[in-house]
Formats: C-alpha cells, sequence, structure tokens
C-alpha cells in the first residue's frame, strides 16, 4: 500500500464527492436547456456553484467555473490585461518571484505575445513577497494592468501578505489576481471583503473531481473572455458547463476542514531528527498547516524521491525535470539559495486521508533513503557522450 504525501499535486477523492458525482452523472440535460430536463441539470450546477461560492466568501454570480486551477489564472491574467491594456497604456504586469508555472508561463507568453512588460519582484528567504518593493513598483509605474501573486506558495508552504499587497494595489488603481489553489481550504478565505478582482481556486486539491476548478470574478471587474461561443457564465467563459462535476465540487467545498497542523508539526520534527542536516524551506510559522518543505545538502532531490518511492512513500520535489537533466526549484533560487542547495528538495503535504501512520512510515524510510541519496551525490549538469 503507498503511503501518500503528495496532497498539494492532488488529494483523494472524498467518498462523498464520488457518490455525488455518480450520481449526477445519470442525471440528463444540459443546464442551457430551458426544458424540465435541462432546468433540473441546472439546479444541480447551481447547488454546486452555491456551496463553491460559500466556501470562497463570494456570492454565487461571482463563481465561474473552469476546467482547472490553471485555466482560472490565464484567464484571470490574459483577461485582466487585455481589459485594462486594450489601448496599449497599461502593458505592465507586477508578478513575485516564485509564482506557479500557470502563472509564470502565463505572463510570459503576453510578454512574447502581446508586448507585455514583466516586472518581477523580490521575495524574501522564506518565499515571501517583499512589500516595499511591491509599494516602490506601484509608486514609479502608472502604466501597470495588474498584481498577480499567489495566496500561499504552492512549494514551500508560506502565506503571502494578501490584504497587505491588495491595499497598497488598491491605492493605486491596480486590480489584483490571486492564486488561491494551494491555499484553498487550509486558510480562510473571504472574497468579499480581500479586495481582490480575481481569485483562482481548483476543486482536485479539496477532494473534488480533476477537470473543475473557479475563477472568482468580482461583479466590478473588467476581464476579456478567453473562450468564446455561448456566453453561458457572465459571457466571461463559454462552453456547456459541467453540473455533475459541479455537484461534486460542491460537495467537496461543505465537506468540514481537517486540522493538520500537528500532523505537519510531527512530520518536521521527525524529518530534523531523522536526518539532522535537512533544513526546512518557507516561513517556520506563518505557512500552510498542510506542507512540509526540506532541502537535504548534497542530495538529488529526484534520487530521494525515487528511493521513498521504491519504499512505498509518494512525494514531491517540487522543481522541473528537463531531458532527464534536474533542474533547481525556480522557487528556491528566487529565495535566494545556492542552485546544488536547491536541487536537493522534497516537498511532503497532507490532505483529509492524512494519519500518523503515514508519518511513521515516512519516517521510517528516509534514514536509508537519505543515506543511498547521499552516497550518490548531485548529478552531473552536463550528459556526458559515451563513445
Amino acid at each position: 500500500m503507498v503511503v501518500y504525501l503528495d496532497h498539494a499535486a492532488t488529494t483523494p477523492l472524498l467518498p462523498e464527492a464520488i457518490a455525488a458525482y455518480t450520481d449526477a452523472l445519470a442525471v440528463v440535460g444540459n443546464p442551457s436547456s430551458i426544458h424540465s430536463a435541462g432546468q433540473n441539470a441546472k439546479r444541480m450546477l447551481e447547488d454546486g456553484r452555491e456551496a463553491v461560492a460559500a466556501s470562497l466568501g463570494a456570492t454565487p454570480i461571482e463563481v465561474v467555473f473552469t476546467s482547472g486551477g490553471t485555466e482560472s489564472v490565464n484567464l484571470a491574467i490574459k483577461g485582466l490585461y487585455w481589459a485594462r491594456n486594450a489601448d496599449g497604456t497599461r502593458p505592465r504586469i507586477l508578478v513575485p518571484r516564485g509564482e506557479h508555472h500557470a502563472t509564470v508561463d502565463t505572463v510570459e507568453w503576453l510578454a512574447k505575445h502581446d508586448r507585455a512588460i514583466i516586472e518581477w519582484l523580490p521575495i524574501d528567504g522564506h518565499g515571501r513577497l517583499e512589500l516595499t518593493a511591491l509599494a516602490d513598483a506601484l509608486e514609479r509605474h502608472d502604466d501597470i494592468a495588474l498584481l498577480t501573486l499567489l495566496w500561499a506558495n504552492n512549494e514551500v508552504g508560506t502565506i503571502q501578505p494578501i490584504a497587505e499587497a491588495t491595499a497598497l494595489a488598491e491605492g493605486r488603481g491596480v486590480p489584483v489576481h490571486a492564486d488561491a489553489v494551494a491555499a484553498y481550504r487550509h486558510l480562510t478565505i473571504d472574497f468579499a471583503s480581500s479586495g481582490l478582482a480575481a481569485l483562482s481556486v481548483s476543486a482536485h486539491k479539496i477532494g473534488g473531481p480533476m477537470g473543475i476548478g473557479a475563477l472568482v470574478l468580482s461583479r466590478t471587474a473588467s476581464i476579456e473572455a478567453l473562450i468564446h461561443g455561448g456566453g453561458q457564465q457572465r459571457h466571461v467563459r463559454s462552453g456547456t458547463q459541467d453540473a455533475p462535476a459541479a455537484v461534486a465540487f460542491g460537495v467537496a467545498a461543505r465537506h468540514p476542514v481537517a486540522e493538520l497542523s500537528p500532523l505537519r508539526d510531527r512530520l518536521i520534527d521527525g524529518v530534523r531528527a531523522a536526518v539532522p542536516s535537512a533544513e526546512l524551506r518557507g516561513d517556520p510559522v506563518n505557512r500552510l498547516d498542510n506542507n512540509a518543505h526540506f532541502t537535504f545538502p548534497g542530495c538529488e532531490g529526484d534520487s530521494l524521491l525515487f528511493l521513498l518511492d521504491a519504499a512505498g512513500v509518494a512525494v514531491s520535489t517540487g522543481s522541473a525535470c528537463q531531458a532527464g537533466i534536474p533542474e533547481a526549484s525556480h522557487v528556491l533560487l528566487g529565495m535566494g539559495l545556492a542552485e546544488d542547495d536547491a536541487r536537493g528538495a522534497l516537498r511532503f503535504t497532507l490532505g483529509h486521508s492524512s494519519t500518523a501512520a503515514d508519518v511513521d512510515a515516512l519516517l521510517n524510510a528516509l534514514p536509508d533513503a537519505h543515506s543511498r541519496a547521499s552516497r550518490a551525490g548531485l548529478a552531473a549538469r552536463t550528459p556526458s557522450l559515451g563513445g
């Protein structure tokens, strides 16, 4: 049996969500149809929307269902950018270093294809946005389309100063998008009082199905659509809406929130005891209740991951690997770590199904995996050509 400690990547479907999903799949009807079957599907859809809205302190009309967090982020950033820069006078996007690739790749696409100017804001050694740098950028520029930032860092778990950042941006008339995919249901989110223009979440991070997420969009926000053809959701997102997925999303959104901090702290203390050289990354206090991110000096994160996987424990490095060559996490590099240190990263994340026995299984497997990974050392940066 696999011990699963990668809930930040995806968490298992809640049994209640599975039951609601399968029941809803048997109901025929397009939510846009006006006959009774269609209106029955629409009632199911809107019940899911109401549940998601309530879990985020939003109104149902503000919840736009998408295919997941990545689409929500794309819609928010591109849509706000296109609306704000329609006349070419606001091409600048403020982005902290260490954002999720859904954001990084989106703004880089806009820079390449739509002449966006990306201003990367520094983060501190815990991965937190430096507010003085944000305030300075807002003061220096009057051509800013938007600010986009994580609610909490998906790799190292640091909670970002959302309220302070939003207040600074609001003071300059700059709309803010928050990627709350990692933070959703781990932190209290009240969209109504947040001052945000847009917020992105995803169902499969909270026990709902893959393939559905939401963009919470303020009724006062101006945005351009990514997808056209029907205008089913406020003309912001077209396409037949997935009522069964919305139902299951709603069930997950209503599910009681587990208190994971004690189990997280047990994991952190255990890793430190098992491998004294391991270094906790991210804010030691103001972090997500399910996240424990470590670097292991002299080890390749991928080596540790594969060795733990062979021992039946699933974890994550949180970094990219291209063409078989390990790549250091851009988050850790943005925090100021040397590349070799950044390459020895592992992220352990808990969820609704996690138990003390799961943590103990990791701690039992870790010393041997670390010993073997230490002997292997760091992989060569350039592949050798055999002959």
